[in-house]
């Protein structure tokens, strides 16, 4: 689904919202998940714009927030608090206790220092915790190693060797309800392998724990799928029946549990784009640079992760040549892209840097004071 519809004259930069795009990619998320009874619930961190938020609860998802005010903003934006998680390394106090006076579905918890400060503000409000074991399975997302999360290494989740004894704890507090595990190895996984190996992980994990007479009603394999960056118009929907299908097969939940899982990129990466102008195209020893009026504050994966987006000039129809395509910001990180092929590129082309729905926005900074780019919608 190639770009259209950009708005005539608008100031650059902004980012552009394909809504056609997002509501189609929920229909397919749909259809691949209903068959198998699945619930799915939306990461809110991917990308926390309201009018986004509200297309997608009004479509009946979940959400997933890592934060308070990400709580606060999913029940402004129409998810009620039956369908919320909360999950995070770094709850606070404050946080937790506007979780509870919400009523929300479940804490993804991750230490046991951590339940213990939420079973003493629990019990101080006179309420009951309801909580998941996020648990770190050791399982390899091959994924790049700021979004692996998974092994023993990251600061993520309880592990292994400490379940047994979480567990015990658990059960003897009076204001926890301990009603599952939670599971997250990573972010833009696109080799299903990877999720096979987590679903029979979990599947040890849990006979292990049957053997102690524990069973769980909810289970929750959080997320990671990834997207095709490459090709965004060949690929504009990620393959959620090959996901979920894998899950089916290699995971068979016990009677009345319910699978639960938190797409964020896979969701609203596709349909956003990050849209500016050439400034300047200056000419290097050995190189091109096309300097743009966005920068790193604008999009920050390609700084931070090295990530590929693919970068195409909207009105140009000359020959091609490389560019490296930068941005204004005083830092040599301040680089989307090295050695990239463009049609001929002068002052005030329109260039768009494709998938951008999913931590452009989210990530944005006024570094150097910039101003925050504003949104524009497709509808």
């Amino acid at each position: 689904m190639p770009l259209q519809n950009l708005p005539a004259g608008a100031q650059t930069p902004y980012y552009y919202y394909d809504t056609n795009l997002l509501d189609f990619t929920l229909d397919a998320l749909q259809q691949a998940a209903l068959p198998h009874g699945y619930r799915v619930h939306y990461a809110v961190k991917a990308n926390a714009n309201p009018v986004l938020l509200r297309h997608i609860s009004h479509r009946g998802l979940g959400a997933d927030c890592v934060s308070g005010n990400e709580i606060t903003r999913a029940l402004e934006c129409g998810f009620a608090p039956s369908d919320i998680v909360y999950a995070g390394v770094g709850k606070t106090d404050s946080e937790i206790a506007l979780a509870l006076r919400h009523g929300i579905f479940c804490f993804n918890c991750e230490s046991l220092p951590e339940i213990r400060v939420i079973h003493e503000i629990a019990a101080g409000m006179g309420t009951k915790a309801r909580i998941a074991l996020r648990i770190n399975p050791n399982v390899d997302a091959h994924t790049h190693h700021y979004i692996t999360t998974g092994i023993e290494e990251n600061k993520f989740g309880i592990y292994l060797y400490d379940l047994e004894h979480v567990l015990t704890e658990c059960l003897r507090m009076p204001h926890i309800e301990l009603i599952g595990l939670h599971f997250h190895v990573g972010s833009q996984i696109i080799d299903m392998t990877v999720f096979r190996g987590l679903c029979l992980r979990a599947t040890e994990i849990l006979d292990k724990i049957k053997d102690h007479g524990i069973a769980f009603p909810y289970i929750n394999f959080g997320g990671g799928l990834g997207i095709d960056y490459h090709e965004p118009d060949e690929h504009p929907v990620a393959p959620f029946k090959e996901y979920f299908d894998t899950f089916a097969r290699f995971y068979h939940p016990t009677p009345h549990q319910q699978v639960h899982f938190e797409l964020g990129r896979a969701v609203i990466a596709p349909c956003g784009s990050l849209i500016a102008r050439v400034l300047y195209v200056k000419e290097g020893k050995k190189r091109k640079f096309a300097v743009l009026d966005a920068g790193m504050n604008d999009l920050l994966r390609p700084a931070l992760y090295q990530a590929y987006h693919k970068i195409e000039n909207l009105t140009s129809h000359l020959p091609e040549e490389r560019y490296d395509v930068v941005g204004p910001i005083c830092e040599s990180a301040d680089c989307f892209a090295k050695d990239v092929t463009l049609p001929g590129t002068q002052r005030g082309d329109l260039i768009a840097i494709r998938s951008c729905g999913a931590y452009a926005e989210a990530m944005a900074s006024r570094y150097n004071l910039r101003d925050i780019a504003p949104a524009v919608y497709s509808e």
